[in-house]
């Protein structure tokens, strides 16, 4: 009488936890980046009245015969299905599409959470504004070639976005050449003048920077000298001195001794760019990259600067071709810029943050990083939507965002709660049920208890 007494009883108190953890999931039906618990229940240790017996030559055998005294509750499994993302608009504000959880620090615990409702502090630090905690990253390094680079592979730290920063200028150091020159265009005679071979021939412009930031008119003017081949020369505002162009010799390197103020490029019968040499010299280029160094003074400067004019690749079509078509060649890119201010930033889906600048110039300022767990069940929730690694959890594999089975960094959205309404309603009138179901146990057994004692009177 009394097992069935301690059966409803334990079916009582459990039924009230997954009550109490639908509860909790309602509540937190509209918190960002919330993952759902379910409860799932198993049976407790049976009494055995009597044992199995095995079939003898007579008789069969027989099962055993045992009373179940009640239950208890299995496991609290965290669900991490994908919530929904809900678009805020707000650049700071980052979801997670796929595996993988934030990381945030206070210096010395390092936490996780899919919420990613970040903001700027005072000092530009990027934050969970609700506790302060800083979200860990990468933060941009300038590599050996001068470009802004974020690594990976270092250690996590925190992730500062230098608002209204300057960017300092830099000196350009090439000018990448593209399209066509004409090949039904007239040869100029050795002898025109300046004016006549402009006249006759194709000219471009672009603007080049030097140390200071100064941007200097660099005007190419060619034309042509012989069939399937043209000549090239510079020339730039406010220089000192002639402005000088040679194609490097046998090592690579400059020969300033055969240095001139021209160049020759030769065309195959196809129109490829085939080589490129000095006008009064033998240096010659004919293989790989094909490219000459201008040479020049600014006024008030008397350091020589240099400049690589790209012209294409031999036997290839890439940069300048030479086609019956009409002559487009015209200067792509060059890698020099002004001193400018950081206007505002962007965050792609691998978590990497770019600084716009006033300049034009779009650089890589840091990059959010991502940690995935072997088993995220095993998490332990500490609150505020922070999680803590556990025995069981496995080590936090930090890494990028969208690479090796992390999911990606989604700007301007929030994750939402994956709790579903209807299921939690669902679960809700069958644990009431069962809680209901417990408590007629209870009762009716004490019902049969008070017939026992009944049989006195």
């Amino acid at each position: 009488m009394m097992r069935s007494l301690f059966a409803g009883v334990s079916g009582l108190k459990n039924h009230q936890t997954r009550m109490d953890v639908i509860g909790n999931n309602i509540s937190n039906v509209n918190t960002y980046g919330f993952k759902a618990s379910r409860v799932t229940f198993q049976d407790m240790l049976s009494q055995t009245i009597s044992g199995a017996a095995r079939p003898q030559e007579n008789v069969g055998g027989v099962n055993p015969r045992q009373v179940g005294l009640g239950m208890t509750i299995a496991s609290i499994d965290r669900l991490f299905t994908q919530g929904s993302l809900q678009t805020t608009g707000n650049q700071t504000d980052l979801a997670i599409s796929g595996d993988g959880f934030f990381m945030v620090s206070d210096g010395d615990k390092t936490l996780y959470t899919r919420a990613g409702n970040f903001a700027l502090d005072r000092d530009g630090t990027l934050v969970n504004p609700a506790n302060g905690l800083k979200v860990q990253g990468w933060m941009a390094a300038r590599n050996e070639n001068g470009q802004m680079a974020v690594n990976t592979s270092g250690t996590p730290e925190d992730i500062v976005i230098p608002i209204y920063s300057k960017v300092e200028a830099r000196e350009t150091s090439f000018v990448r050449y593209q399209s066509n020159l004409d090949a039904r265009m007239e040869v100029v005679p050795p002898n025109a003048t300046a004016q006549m071979r402009a006249a006759a021939g194709v000219t471009t412009n672009i603007d080049v920077y030097d140390n200071q930031g100064d941007p200097h008119r660099l005007t190419m003017t060619f034309w042509k000298t012989s069939p399937n081949q043209w000549t090239a020369s510079a020339a730039i505002t406010n220089t000192q001195g002639a402005v000088t162009i040679d194609v490097p010799g046998g090592a690579g390197q400059p020969n300033q001794a055969n240095t001139g103020t021209r160049i020759n490029l030769r065309f195959s019968p196809e129109g490829r760019l085939i080589s490129v040499a000095d006008d009064a010299s033998p240096d010659e280029l004919n293989q790989g990259t094909l490219s000459a160094n201008m040479n020049f003074r600014i006024a008030g400067d008397p350091n020589v600067r240099s400049v690589r004019l790209e012209l294409g690749k031999a036997g290839i079509l890439e940069g300048i071709t030479q086609f019956s078509s009409q002559s487009t060649t015209r200067a792509v890119e060059q890698d020099g810029y002004g001193m400018g201010y950081m206007e505002s930033y962007n965050i792609d889906d691998s978590g990497v943050i770019t600084g716009v600048y006033s300049n034009g110039v779009r650089q890589a300022l840091a990059q959010v990083g991502m940690a995935v767990f072997t088993n995220p069940m095993g998490l332990t929730a500490s609150g505020e939507n922070l999680f803590e690694s556990s025995n069981n959890s496995g080590e936090a594999n930090i890494g990028s965002a969208n690479s090796a089975g992390r999911g990606k960094v989604v700007a301007g959205t929030l994750e939402m709660s994956n709790v579903d309404l209807s299921d939690q309603f669902t679960d809700m009138i069958i644990t009431q049920r069962g809680f209901q179901a417990n408590s007629r146990t209870i009762t009716t057994s004490d019902q049969m208890l008070q017939e026992l004692l009944n049989l006195k009177r």
